[in-house]
């Protein structure tokens, strides 16, 4: 039999050119006792020389490389798409399933006929020639009777009319319409997923190869779970999701640093996680400090020397060498400029609500959370440092102070404590955030607090911009937002949902107060 890897080399260009030269690096002969045709490893193809040699009984060596290529390109460029989508299509099935195995076997199914139904019906490929002869348990004689059907090629099969017809109906080719078809998929196959976990078949491979996490980059399992967390009803949502692939993601997402942005889903708390990826997909504007003058000066500009200017600012390089009213050039000076009490962007220090009256974060989606969530990574992306005054019923210990930090996953955790019970701030806490170079202040909550007159009376006497979001409305909403009203370094905005956050501007003032 002639050489696999002189095969493969041969093959491949011919493939990337029929699939219109997909970014994806060469693939490679793989050894080992895997009878699966296929192993993708970060967008990397291996072809089993197992699989090969044993199906070259039937077929040319060629034609099982060739077909292989396609199966595998076809899911990149197809289906799942991306690890967002495969995460959603798993979701959907096992919603119907209630069962992790049976979900994984019924996404790994479905992908495969959505892109290898799309493969054939627009490239010339052999992959039907290999699926006609490949060893076939209860469930591939079912999905191969559904491929039968719609390629309207013979594969072999004699049985499952009726499921076939059923299965033919579901828009395979409708990106829009996967959830709801994965759902019906899985109903209909779930009696032959019962059978194959009856037989501990579910623990063997498909024939072609499966389709977990490992062919994902770390990057690509950022997006994904990103894209998820926005996607999610709830964090429970997302929680579940993400447990069943818990040490896929932790092994690929590097475990959270000092400074770091990333964090490791199995060394932290999912719902930590969840509000990380859901924040990164908003971004918040900020006003920058006002400039203001240093009392110092520097050369601007030339203009023409006359009698009366000062003789030190004369440009002799601009003047030709000559020492006369309008032809000899002087330098005209500019007071110049620094940034206020911090170049850019101040520090922050988050005031967030947390009492019973909030939402609690682990249950549903939290206003309160996602929206401090939001400021702390607009001020960390400005260089700036974030503190953080997390209370409920502060008088009675409930509440979590952390002190000025880049450390974005210590803030996460601080942000994400849920207190509960009564709603009452010291304003010696937040006193003991303040600096000299003042910091903003950037308060979230319902504004139901017990000492709410003293936090008017407190932001009525500082000096720091305050953005001040309020959760809904009530009478101590109106109470806040009346007496707050002429005040210039403060600015109010009300979230009733997630879509209200973007609005937010931190640092925002009246422009008459510098």
């Amino acid at each position: 039999m002639q050489d696999l890897d002189d095969i493969l080399k041969k093959v491949w260009p011919s493939v990337r050119r029929r699939h219109l030269f997909p970014e994806l690096p060469a693939p490679a002969c793989a050894d080992g006792e895997l009878r699966v045709g296929l192993d993708i490893k970060a967008k990397k193809i291996s072809i089993s020389r197992k699989f090969v040699k044993e199906m070259s009984a039937v077929l040319k060596p060629r034609e099982i490389i060739e077909g292989l290529l396609d199966h595998a390109v076809s899911h990149y460029i197809y289906c799942p798409w991306n690890l967002a989508n495969h995460l959603k299509l798993y979701a959907a099935a096992k919603a119907v399933l209630k069962d992790k195995e049976m979900a994984l076997r019924a996404t790994d199914c479905f992908v495969d006929v959505v892109a290898d139904t799309l493969c054939v019906g627009q490239r010339e490929t052999s992959l039907p020639k290999i699926y006609r002869h490949l060893e076939r348990t209860v469930l591939d004689e079912a999905i191969h009777a559904l491929l039968q059907r719609i390629w309207g090629i013979d594969l072999g099969v004699k049985a499952y009319e009726e499921l076939s017809s059923r299965l033919s109906r579901i828009p395979y080719w409708d990106r829009s319409s996967w959830m709801k078809g994965i759902r019906r998929f899985s109903k209909l196959i779930q009696p032959f997923l019962e059978m194959e976990k009856d037989y501990g078949n579910l623990d063997i491979p498909c024939p072609m190869g499966g389709h977990g996490l490992q062919q994902y980059s770390p990057q690509e399992i950022e997006e994904g779970l990103k894209d998820l967390a926005l996607d999610a009803v709830s964090p429970v949502d997302f929680e579940e999701i993400v447990h069943d692939f818990e040490d896929e993601i932790s092994g690929a997402i590097q475990p959270a640093s000092q400074g770091s942005d990333s964090a490791s889903a199995g060394s932290m708390d999912i719902n930590i996680l969840y509000y990380m990826k859901l924040a990164e997909n908003y971004a918040l504007p900020i006003r920058k400090v006002p400039m203001e003058n240093s009392g110092s000066t520097y050369p601007d500009h030339h203009i023409s020397w006359e009698v009366g200017l000062p003789y030190q600012d004369i440009d002799p390089w601009t003047s030709f060498g000559k020492f006369m009213p309008g032809i000899t050039q002087t330098w005209k000076r500019r007071e110049g400029q620094v940034y206020g009490k911090e170049e850019g962007v101040p520090d922050c220090m988050v005031i967030i609500d947390s009492s019973g009256s909030m939402k609690d974060l682990r249950c549903d989606l939290s206003y309160a959370v996602l929206g401090a969530a939001c400021a702390c990574d607009t001020y960390l992306k400005n260089d700036a440092r974030v503190a953080v005054y997390n209370f409920g019923d502060a008088s009675a210990g409930g509440r979590q102070i952390l002190t000025y930090t880049r450390n974005r996953r210590e803030i996460y955790a601080t942000l994400c404590r849920y207190f509960a019970g009564g709603t009452k701030f010291l304003v010696e806490d937040i006193d003991a955030l303040q600096m000299n170079r003042v910091p903003d202040i950037f308060m979230i909550s319902d504004m139901q607090i017990t000492n709410l007159e003293v936090l008017i009376q407190y932001f009525n006497a500082c000096e720091n911009r305050v953005t001040a979001v309020h959760i809904g409305n009530n009478e101590h909403v109106g109470t806040f937002c009346h007496t707050m009203d002429l005040r210039k370094n403060v600015v109010i905005y009300g979230v009733e949902n997630k879509e209200d956050i973007p609005r937010i501007v931190l640092g925002k003032i009246h422009q008459d107060l510098y």
